[in-house]
């Protein structure tokens, strides 16, 4: 026998012995008829934590070693040493070989930026779009600066549709009083670019607006001026 809650929530209480082994038959019997699809999607569980943990683990034990290689490398990347950099030197990997041997690592998400970096120095845009487009970072201003990247790589590309998306969304992805008016000043010449003068004015007119202390207000309002004479303003 069973009654309602008390509460009147409408869950039913087990009340006695002989209720509560017929619920426990009602499972069994269940069991019993599903048996197997019951045991399978165990197995599969149980499968996928373990699986998990490992990779969990394999990635922990590559960690150190990525983050070695990668320690070497960088003095090459800061000594603009680019070529030695990406492909490694005197038995160090580069940072192509880290990003692509240690993925899930943390040293191969950061060798993946610094790879895409060089590449554009090196005018590669097409390679460094794609490694600047592997990474991730939870850090706004980190992430805002690999969006402003590739917007550069595809100004550079003369494909400059593409690059004010990614000035777009460096600008919207974390406001600061020093990088944003850059990224803002990177768009509106996209826009002059892309034969978009009104709304490159519209851009200028943020800089001199919303960051009035910075150092691009001065080119804003003198890229400003020339274009307002062509959109009749």
């Amino acid at each position: 026998m069973s009654k309602k809650h008390a509460d009147g929530s409408g869950l039913e209480i087990i009340e006695t012995p002989e209720a509560l082994a017929g619920k426990i038959s009602k499972a069994e019997v269940f069991f019993i008829k599903n048996r197997k699809v019951v045991l399978g999607i165990g197995a599969a569980i149980l499968l996928a934590i373990v699986a998990f943990a490992g990779y969990k683990a394999y990635i922990a034990s590559q960690e150190g070693t990525a983050q070695n290689a990668l320690s070497s490398v960088i003095y090459d990347f800061e000594a603009d040493s680019l070529q030695k950099a990406l492909n490694g030197s005197g038995g160090n990997e580069g940072l192509l070989s880290i990003a692509d041997n240690y993925k899930g690592t943390d040293a191969s998400n950061l060798a993946s930026f610094y790879a895409g970096v060089a590449l554009l120095k090196q005018g590669k845009f097409d390679d460094a779009i794609n490694h600047l487009q592997s990474f991730s970072s939870s850090d706004l201003l980190v992430h805002a600066r690999a969006q402003s990247l590739i917007g550069d790589a595809y100004f550079e590309k003369n494909q400059p549709a593409e690059a004010i998306s990614y000035y777009k969304k460096a600008v919207d992805s974390e406001k600061n009083e020093y990088f944003t008016p850059v990224y803002l000043m990177k768009l509106a010449l996209a826009q002059e670019k892309a034969n978009q003068p009104a709304d490159a004015v519209s851009t200028y007119k943020r800089v001199i607006d919303e960051f009035p202390l910075s150092s691009e207000v001065v080119n804003a309002k003198k890229y400003m001026g020339l274009l307002e004479g062509q959109v009749g303003k």
